[in-house]
């Protein structure tokens, strides 16, 4: 009777390799993104206000008490 079982091969296939330089500047873009959507949802108000009145505090009022972060 002959053998039904292929034999087991090691070929794999390639790696994906991403050039560093193609990764950074995505990565440096959504770090500053980030930061800059914290920081009007979590702190333009007050004393760290880096616009003045209250339009930009009363746009992101829901979302701060979406993320639970103290508003008043």
């Amino acid at each position: 009777m002959a053998n039904l079982v292929p034999p087991a091969t090691s070929a794999r296939p390639a790696p994906i390799r991403l050039p560093l330089r193609e990764i950074v500047p995505w990565a440096l873009f959504a770090v500053v993104l980030g930061l800059t959507i914290l920081y009007f949802v979590g702190a333009e108000q007050g004393a760290t206000s880096l616009f003045s009145g209250s339009t930009i505090h009363e746009f992101m009022h829901d979302g701060r008490h979406i993320v639970g972060s103290p508003c008043h």
